[in-house]
């Protein structure tokens, strides 16, 4: 979880790797309503990102039930958001990649063909509400390299 440009699709992508999981980029699941919106420049709210998070939820849960390991790379600002995704899974873990804005914008800038426009960050970063003392996860600094962060998650 974290803000765009955080980094959680390369670490997901890792992690899922290591830990002979399925990966789920959430991004892929947005409407295309949304994504046209954010391509825009317009910051998503709560209702269009409610369907979203209700299709990553049926991941999480379908998975669950198969007995399956999965990893899903998913911005889940909001404690509300993470919440609903919990609802697929009550053992769902997250592991919030967080860092300096300055350092994800210059992340942004540097992406090639993503939708999300570095002028949305500020949003982002306004709707973010870190993990809490009873969620269940890890807050991790992006300053750290990819694999590490990954060996940090797994031994968490």
């Amino acid at each position: 979880m974290g803000v765009s440009g955080c980094g959680k699709s390369t670490v997901g992508q890792a992690l899922a790797t290591a830990n002979a999981v399925g990966f789920v980029e959430g991004d892929q699941f947005h409407p295309q309503a949304n994504v046209a919106k954010m391509s825009s420049g317009v910051a998503l709210n709560d209702d269009d990102r409610a369907d979203w998070l209700l299709t990553l939820q049926a991941q999480i849960r379908e998975a669950r039930e198969r007995g399956e390991g999965l990893v899903i790379s998913c911005s889940a600002l909001k404690r509300r958001y993470r919440d609903l995704l919990r609802e697929g899974d009550p053992a769902l873990r997250f592991a919030h990649l967080s860092g300096p804005k300055e350092l994800i914008a210059a992340r942004m800038q540097a992406r090639v063909g993503h939708y999300m426009p570095t002028s949305l960050l500020d949003s982002q970063f306004r709707d973010l509400e870190p993990l809490q003392a009873d969620e269940a996860g890890i807050t991790l600094d992006i300053r750290v390299p990819p694999d590490d962060l990954v060996t940090q998650i797994r031994r968490e």
